[in-house]
């Protein structure tokens, strides 16, 4: 092991956690081997429906040496925004979660900077960058590599402490670090309730989410007239939708 790069990542974690994030891990920036045929399938069968942003940068998608100049490690970050206060199930209308407070890219963005800053200062001349869900980085993916949880049926990240309602963010920086490199078990074993509680059947598979026919893409994504199809499946979601995380064991 070395000592330097394990008091670096270790400086690191503990200013995260400091900044109030739920959990940081550390995963070596390089190409994403495994998930390379999985994105390109993913499109070619269209489930990214009317986002044609997904289908750009391709490569920058899988590789983030290709958004920093000589990056060496991805530092992924999830903040979990599950509320004290929810609304009740029998609400005219329903909003997702993550809507209920304050914009998270703002929030996010902000903790990140600091982050970065506080690297610069205590390790020296950093190259680094923030991402929060407006670049084409594959936060799930880089979640599961640094050993922060596993990828639910449900395509989400979850974690036997805190379940799965998590905003994920990175910063890529050309610092090399201790990589977490041993993968966290999946613990959904035969558990489908997820799959079974989707009212418009987006959850094709295990992990895999057809986003043209799930409501939080028809609710915010989709800025055509929602297709006949869906009508009255809604269950009163306005504004995105949680069903498939609410009804997850590891979130009770």
């Amino acid at each position: 092991m070395n000592s330097l790069k394990f008091k670096y990542t270790q400086l690191i974690k503990d200013e995260a956690q400091r900044l109030g994030f739920s959990f940081c891990g550390v995963s070596k920036a390089e190409f994403l081997e495994e998930e390379a045929p999985l994105l390109e399938r993913w499109l070619k069968n269209g489930m990214n429906g009317k986002m044609q942003y997904m289908e750009n940068y391709f490569d920058m998608r899988l590789d983030p040496r290709k958004l920093v100049d000589g990056a060496k490690s991805v530092i992924s970050l999830m903040l979990n925004y599950y509320p004290k206060e929810k609304q009740t199930a029998d609400s005219h209308y329903q909003i997702s979660k993550y809507a209920y407070g304050r914009d998270y890219h703002k929030v996010l963005k902000g903790k990140l900077k600091q982050l970065l800053q506080f690297i610069q200062t205590e390790i020296g001349e950093v190259n680094g960058r923030a991402f929060v869900d407006s670049a084409p980085v594959l936060d799930k993916a880089w979640a599961k590599k640094s050993g922060l949880g596993w990828v639910g049926k449900h395509s989400n990240i979850i974690t036997k402490q805190q379940g799965s309602y998590f905003f994920i963010a990175e910063l890529i920086v050309d610092l090399e670090l201790d990589y977490d490199e041993i993968p966290v078990k999946d613990f959904c074993g035969t558990c489908t309730k997820c799959i079974d509680s989707c009212p418009t059947n987006a959850i094709v598979s295990p992990q895999i989410v057809d986003g043209s026919k799930c409501i939080s893409y028809l609710t915010i994504e989709l800025k055509e007239q929602i297709p006949e199809e869906y009508n009255n499946k809604f269950k009163n979601w306005v504004f995105g939708c949680d069903i498939c995380q609410d009804v997850c064991p590891w979130n009770r």
